[in-house]
């Protein structure tokens, strides 16, 4: 994770716990308090996907790695059939 996106998740999660305003928090961290609102949005949108089954992420990802990767094991047998027809 990344210093910004550690810096935004902070702020956010303060922002939910709701002991500070927003203006107090845009203060502390000197940013706008739209800035706030909306990273505190977007991690109550997203927060149930940090507890989604990693399991179903790590396939998903799987997939999406390797599918690639079959696809060019296929262009290349299709090369060698065709090189091997040209001698």
């Amino acid at each position: 994770m990344l210093v910004a996106d550690k810096f935004k998740a902070k702020a956010a999660i303060e922002a939910i716990k709701g002991i500070k305003t927003l203006s107090e928090l845009a203060t502390e961290y000197k940013v706008h308090p739209n800035q706030i609102s909306a990273w505190k949005k977007l991690l109550l949108i997203h927060a149930e996907e940090l507890f989604a089954n990693g399991k179903k992420r790590k396939s998903k990802t799987e997939e999406e790695l390797t599918s690639p990767l079959y696809e060019e094991i296929g262009r290349l047998k299709m090369d060698i059939k065709w090189l091997e027809k040209k001698l």
